[in-house]
């Protein structure tokens, strides 16, 4: 019984320090499925914080079923990315940030933009989901560093 209560004590503890956005030196890293947009496929995205407000990062979307004609040359898209945090302007809980964000990269051979909305939710310190609509529609697990 002692076993338990500790194990129930470390969790909570971990749920109640989880960030979802901390500001400048923060790290994520977004790993998910697309669902639409420029075709459905798998995401991973990294944002460094350089304040409160703003984080800068990179991502690759690669995609099962291709853009345009189903050319092999545009299943990939990589991309550099800008993100604006709304957690503290919107006073939102610590586990949530809200993050409207642009991309800007590259498709097979075509230059790519895409503007999306996100948010993210932890669950623990280092482990939540995140969900961002735009160009794409994109779904998984956010890991913090």
């Amino acid at each position: 019984m002692k076993k338990l209560v500790f194990m129930m004590v470390i969790f909570t503890g971990s749920m109640i320090s989880a960030q979802a956005w901390t500001g400048k030196g923060d790290q994520k890293v977004n790993l998910g499925l697309n669902a639409w947009g420029y075709g459905t496929g798998i995401t991973a995205t990294y944002d460094y914080g350089l304040n409160q407000f703003l984080s800068v990062g990179a991502g690759a979307n690669a995609y099962f079923d291709g853009y345009k004609d189903n050319n092999k040359d545009n299943r990939v898209f990589v991309f550099g990315r800008i993100n604006f945090h709304l957690k503290e302007a919107l006073d939102l809980p610590e586990k949530l940030d809200i993050y409207p964000g642009v991309d800007l990269g590259v498709l097979g051979r075509d230059f790519g933009i895409g503007a999306h909305i996100g948010a993210r939710y932890f669950f623990t310190e280092k482990v939540g989901v995140f969900a961002e609509v735009g160009n794409n529609v994109s779904l998984g697990v956010s890991f913090n560093f």
